[in-house]
């Protein structure tokens, strides 16, 4: 069987269990697989939008044409990128593909409600995820291996990225969802300005892997809405062996802070839905791999109580995991309970408990 036949198989199935769950299964992050769009959601036709009254950041910034500006600016910075901390300093518009694997040209592997994110995104539309392709990171673990460790994606143009936001608009999604949107933030801007031009009001939520530099977040103040980041790792050594990624927790905690100076503590409307606020996601990894003790700490000493924070239970060895004996297992009950138990030892109070995986 082909690789692109796999993929597709494997998506199909997926896609299948997202809609069976109904959403059972929240916060999927960076350890969820995306699911091609098939069809037209039940809401499509006339759908009215969740978000009646609310004002998204980004449009007073298109109103005034500081998102073209913001666009702009970061798009020169692919001349010589370095728009995550990896400076691979290539020159993307010239064709030259960064460490992240991609060059200039935008490349998405798939756009859909998604039902499997934190309920308070949800809403009764889905969230509005883009999945983009290429990734700065190199998680040994990531069940979007196929999109994420690869380059041989669509291409797509950035009017239809717009097209894109606007059709998740029409279906009845709850926001826009980015996710591993680092090395495509000015293509994301640009197709901000033009969706705004034409209606976009959702609430913007950028699903990143937490690993950001500040100066370009910097650029996404006013932005964004939602900042949905992980904080993988306690320590740099799991960060640099498991990840690729150099000086993880003091990179990601520089860039918490500044999402939470941004945006500030997540909270429900009345009708449940955040749309303003940050998010964190962090993946408990068996044998305490991802130190998730100290990840827990940090979070209490640094940023408000009531952080909204998703504990997740859903690790499943996948992709290169195999070749790491200490991770090459799904978690335990008892790991999980232990770092529950750690949340409230820090005193924790708004931390998601996330039911062991059904599957």
């Amino acid at each position: 069987m082909a690789q692109s036949e796999r993929q597709s198989r494997r998506r199909f199935i997926y896609e299948c269990a997202v809609l069976i769950a109904g959403g059972m299964v929240g916060g999927l992050g960076c350890n969820s697989r995306s699911a091609s769009r098939t069809g037209s959601s039940p809401l499509s036709a006339g759908a009215e939008t969740p978000n009646a009254g609310f004002r998204p950041a980004y449009l007073a910034l298109h109103e005034r044409g500081e998102l073209k500006r913001r666009a702009d600016a970061l798009w020169e910075r692919m001349e010589r990128c370095n728009l995550c901390p990896r400076e691979c300093g290539v020159n993307r518009l010239a064709g030259e593909r960064g460490q992240c694997r991609a060059t200039s040209d935008l490349i998405v592997s798939s756009y859909h409600p998604h039902f499997g994110e934190e309920d308070e995104l949800v809403g009764r539309g889905g969230s509005g995820t883009i999945f983009f392709c290429g990734c700065a990171s190199r998680c040994v673990f990531c069940i979007n291996w196929e999109i994420s460790q690869t380059s041989d994606c669509p291409v797509i143009h950035v009017a239809r990225l717009a097209e894109m936001m606007l059709e998740l608009q029409q279906m009845g999604c709850a926001n826009i969802n980015v996710v591993t949107p680092t090395h495509f933030a000015p293509h994301i801007l640009r197709a901000l300005d033009i969706a705004a031009a034409r209606g976009l009001r959702l609430p913007l939520v950028y699903n990143t892997c937490g690993w950001e530099r500040l100066d370009v977040l910097a650029q996404l103040d006013g932005v964004v809405d939602i900042y949905l980041p992980d904080h993988k790792w306690g320590d740099a050594a799991a960060g640099l062996k498991y990840s690729g990624l150099r000086d993880y927790p003091d990179t990601t905690q520089r860039a918490l802070l500044e999402m939470h100076r941004q945006v500030g503590v997540a909270k429900p409307s009345a009708d449940g839905l955040i749309r303003r606020g940050l998010m964190i996601r962090h993946l408990v990894m068996p044998n305490r791999v991802a130190n998730t003790r100290a990840v827990l700490k940090w979070i209490a000493e640094n940023l408000p109580r009531d952080t909204y924070v998703n504990l997740m239970s859903q690790y499943r060895p996948t992709y290169r995991a195999h070749e790491y004996p200490e991770i090459n297992r799904r978690l335990t009950r008892a790991e999980y309970a232990e770092a529950l138990d750690w949340a409230q030892e820090f005193g924790l109070t708004n931390v998601r408990e996330q039911p062991m995986p059904w599957f």
